[in-house]
């Protein structure tokens, strides 16, 4: 367990997974915790829809960096495999062409010599490539862990260790040189270079931005694996509730939060006296919508930066103003689908790719200067009941589809049985087209029996996500590590931050990581690598 070093008050702002994991840790640490979900039910994006028997993951669905899970768990006093029902996927993912190549699917399957098979197959010589491309993954994967996705950058000191400075030489290109570019001068195959560059979607961004540094992703997917809970993806966010609540944490939602009060109440630019004999002002609690007032020593949002800073707080105290985000690059909004099928779907795997001809016009859509919803598109489905019998009924299937499109909330809204915006249904009935065409399904659309969209409107609404993206800044060179926006604010002492637009970014295993960044900064704690666990569990 983490040490106790000292009571106080504080409250967490969301209840998605990274603050029930800030709650979680606090409270373990002795604060007194209470965190307010404005949303009938916690996790954010990590939700929970259960309709007619059929049980959707409404976000993340991928089990990746598991150290980084067993990591938390063991700072709490358990582990992952007491808290959560694994079971590693085989094939960890099939891939599919453009019905009109006429290529059949490939079934990826984790671990070195799997997939050096996979690519020899496919283009002679690409084996032996792809296995000192993932040995390069691994070490840049390493370097991530061991020094820049703990790290608070409270100080350069990290970034100046000799070590790493040794190391240069090789961490230059990663960061100069884009995914696609290093993908494209090893491999020539159009699939091959599609299932090295696909996970740059899951890091917000498209593989012609994003540097070369994010090629550890294929160390986790080819060579690590691919995991799945049973139950779902809930279940994480249940095992991490379970921790907060046993470490006296009080959860309350259908609580919104409308504003942070600190000791400047706003009628001034000069900043009274805060904490500790600081010129800043210092945090005094929340508002809630209903207008109750909650004292704190500590408030920690989790909800939506951009909302946070506009919103929840006036401009004199913003860190990062409206200005600000003006020169960001958000992650692109997402099409979901969730949809209950009868009958089964073996042309599906638990993960699978879908992937258009035309790679850089696909991303042109949804990055380029004339967004709009790719057509044909490059998505992913996600089938759970290929794996997990519990998430439909009996001699049903569920799917759970997501379309990458551009970030912007005026595409519209989602919703059940057909009834969004007509423009994301009739973008939804298209997705389903190509799906039964490419995947060899002709009579998938008779089959639906329950069907849901969402839509970057409903992210925007719901989530007050900016600009309606679907998970967070994108991972580009000017928005990852150092260059991330920080876990405490710069203007309002007693305000911290941790979710995926902090540090140190998108995804599950990175909001665990932000919720401990919080704890580090609370603690002095100004190493680049994680707490401390206990010598035993």
């Amino acid at each position: 367990m983490i040490a106790r070093t000292g009571p106080g008050r504080a409250v967490i702002v969301g209840g998605g997974i990274a603050g029930l994991a800030t709650a979680a840790l606090l409270g373990a640490e002795g604060w007194s915790v209470s965190l307010f979900e404005a949303q009938p039910q916690v996790g954010g994006r990590a939700g929970l829809w259960e309709h007619d028997g059929f049980r959707f993951d409404t976000g993340p669905s991928w089990y990746l960096m598991p150290e980084v899970f067993d990591h938390f768990f063991r700072l709490l006093g358990t582990t992952a495999d007491r808290e959560l029902d694994l079971v590693t996927l085989d094939p960890a993912y099939r891939v599919y062409s453009d019905a009109a190549t006429g290529l059949a699917p490939l079934d990826i399957r984790s671990g070195r010599d799997a997939a050096t098979a996979l690519f020899e197959g496919v283009e002679p010589g690409a084996g032996e490539r792809l296995s000192a491309y993932l040995d390069s993954a691994r070490d840049a994967y390493e370097l991530a862990v061991g020094r820049f996705l703990y790290d608070s950058y409270e100080t350069t000191a990290g970034l100046r260790d000799p070590a790493l400075a040794r190391r240069l030489p090789q961490l230059v290109p990663l960061l100069t040189r884009t995914l696609a570019s290093e993908i494209e001068r090893r491999f020539t195959d159009p699939r091959l270079r599609q299932i090295l560059g696909y996970p740059a979607v899951f890091l917000g961004g498209s593989p012609f931005q994003l540097p070369s540094l994010y090629r550890l992703m294929s160390h986790l997917d080819l060579d690590d694996g691919v995991r799945y809970p049973r139950g779902g993806f809930v279940e994480i966010i249940r095992a991490i509730e379970r921790l907060a609540r046993a470490n006296g944490v009080v959860i309350e939602t259908d609580a919104s939060v409308v504003g942070i009060q600190t000791t400047d109440d706003g009628s001034t630019r000069a900043p009274r006296r805060g904490a500790a004999g600081t010129r800043r002002p210092a945090v005094t609690g929340i508002r809630l919508s209903d207008g109750r007032f909650i004292p704190a020593d500590l408030v920690v949002s989790t909800a939506d930066l951009h909302h946070t800073e506009t919103a929840l707080l006036p401009p004199h105290l913003q860190t990062y103003p409206e200005r600000w985000w003006a020169s960001r690059t958000p992650s692109p909004g997402a099409l979901l689908l969730m949809l209950g099928v009868e009958g089964p779907l073996p042309q599906l795997a638990h993960h699978t790719l879908l992937f258009a001809e035309d790679w850089r016009a696909n991303f042109d859509d949804i990055f380029g200067r004339h967004p709009r919803v790719p057509q044909p598109a490059s998505l992913y489905v996600c089938r759970p009941s290929a794996t997990d019998p519990r998430v439909a009924p009996a001699g049903h299937e569920n799917l759970f589809v997501l379309v990458p499109v551009p970030a912007d909330p005026l595409l519209g809204r989602g919703g059940i049985d057909g009834d969004g915006s007509p423009a994301i249904e009739t973008a939804a009935d298209r997705v389903i087209a190509q799906l039964a065409s490419w995947c060899a399904i002709p009579d998938l659309s008779e089959r639906i029996v329950v069907r849901r969209t969402v839509a970057p409107g409903d992210f925007a609404a719901d989530l007050h996500a900016w600009r309606g993206n679907a998970l967070g800044l994108a991972h580009t060179l000017g928005q990852s590590a150092v260059f991330r926006p920080r876990n405490a604010s710069r203007k309002v002492e007693g305000l911290s931050y941790a979710g995926a637009s902090t540090l140190p970014g998108i995804g599950l295993p990175m909001c665990l990581i932000s919720a401990e960044l919080v704890v580090k900064r609370l603690r002095g704690d100004r190493s680049p690598g994680p707490l401390r666990e206990a010598a035993r569990v």
